[in-house]
């Protein structure tokens, strides 16, 4: 079976490295649908090289090795990488016109990051998501969370959104044709709620929050610019290179689709970008009810993380004092927890039951009752681009394809 992938930003350029060095493919047919530099040597060049990774043969086999990109064909669009057949096409941007079923090609990630509605008809002049079905494909994987742009439309019932370890047995080959892998900031916080919901219960937790320290992203700026006609955040416009810019995070709608129980939560996510190229942290604060006499600490908490690491391999406990260049690279880290900055702290909040429902008071009963909650904190390093989010959207590829055999 032949891989397509569509875009070659970050997200599709470290996805041909991933499955050029796992070979579960048997070619790969990469769509950028304009021509890039003077010719193919120059799309090479791009390919074989990564400011932030290093080079591409190094990354397969170490620093000796030479040149892992070979038997260029302009003509035909085709190069060798590390023997793996890959066809590059330069003509259509629209899905609905890609060769894929000239290719023969039956499955699609699409890493643009511009086709992300899965209700908008193949048909559209602007482009869709299920126009790779329409040109050939019989599943498309998105590696973006789905946005629904018309008010009152529901999600269809053949699109899913998976995070893999956490729901993708969620994902039905019979059923479903379009695929989200949400992002890297969901799929690290999916691993970071997951074990205290199986543990403690979602209905003792009260309240969540997180805040993302995310690296720069192909969007911003390395410079300052003059904002576009009607643009509203006028930050997205300054340079990252010397800035720490306020931003915003679908985590946590994308998040209650990967947990459903999420809904049932009083959850907050933001989203603060630094000038590194990749590594981020997500800082997570739940208040969780405590039993009476038993307060929640910080060893519980790590416990449950330790736990689920035994069992889950997306998940890594980490009693190192890590800094973000740590993480780069780790390999199918959804999270890294480090548990030697996880902190609890337990007070009684007092609570007045006149104000919350007043009749279900008896005569003279005292309307303040004392719960006590713990306010945990829990730190989570991911590398949002090929360490934790690339190599996941490698195994959710390879686990759909093989629903297609």
């Amino acid at each position: 079976m032949k891989l397509g992938i569509n875009g070659l930003g970050r997200i599709g350029k470290l996805s041909l490295w991933h499955h050029v060095a796992r070979k579960h493919f048997s070619g790969v047919v990469v769509n950028i649908g304009r021509e890039v530099g003077r010719n193919l040597t120059d799309l090479a060049a791009m390919l074989e090289k990564d400011s932030t990774y290093g080079r591409l043969g190094a990354y397969l086999y170490g620093h000796t090795c030479p040149r892992v990109i070979e038997e260029l064909d302009e003509d035909k669009g085709t190069m060798r990488v590390d023997g793996v057949p890959v066809t590059i096409l330069r003509s259509s941007r629209n899905p609905r016109d890609i060769a894929w079923q000239e290719n023969d090609v039956k499955l699609v990630v699409d890493s643009t990051g511009v086709f992300t509605d899965p209700t908008t008809d193949a048909a559209s002049d602007k482009g869709a998501l299920r126009g790779h079905l329409q040109a050939g494909a019989e599943k498309v994987i998105l590696s973006a969370p789905f946005k629904i742009k018309s008010k009152g439309l529901e999600m269809p019932g053949d699109a899913v959104t998976t995070v893999m370890g956490i729901n993708d047995d969620m994902f039905d080959a019979t059923r479903h044709s379009v695929i989200s892998a949400a992002s890297c900031t969901t799929t690290c916080l999916s691993y970071m709620m997951k074990p205290l919901m199986e543990k403690i219960g979602a209905e003792r937790i009260l309240s969540a929050s997180m805040v993302t320290v995310h690296a720069a992203t192909g969007s911003q700026q390395v410079l300052d610019r003059l904002p576009k006609t009607g643009a509203t955040d006028l930050r997205k416009n300054r340079s990252i290179q010397n800035n720490i810019i306020l931003t915003t995070t679908g985590a946590a709608k994308a998040l209650s689709l990967v947990i459903p129980e999420m809904a049932t939560i009083g959850f907050m996510a933001e989203s603060v970008r630094i000038p590194t190229t990749t590594g981020s942290l997500i800082i997570l604060v739940v208040n969780l009810q405590d039993e009476l006499q038993q307060p929640i600490k910080r060893d519980a908490i790590n416990t449950i993380y330790k736990e689920f690491a035994a069992i889950n391999p997306y998940l890594k406990f980490s009693e190192e004092q890590n800094v973000s260049s740590d993480i780069i690279g780790m390999p199918a880290a959804a999270a890294v927890i480090e548990g030697t900055e996880t902190h609890t702290r337990t007070a009684n909040i007092q609570v007045n039951l006149a104000k919350v429902k007043a009749d279900s008071l008896r005569e003279g009963a005292d309307p303040i009752v004392n719960v006590p909650v713990t306010q945990a904190v829990v730190y989570g390093w991911y590398d949002n681009e090929l360490g934790s989010y690339t190599n996941m959207l490698g195994d959710l590829t390879v686990h759909i394809a093989e629903s297609l055999i």
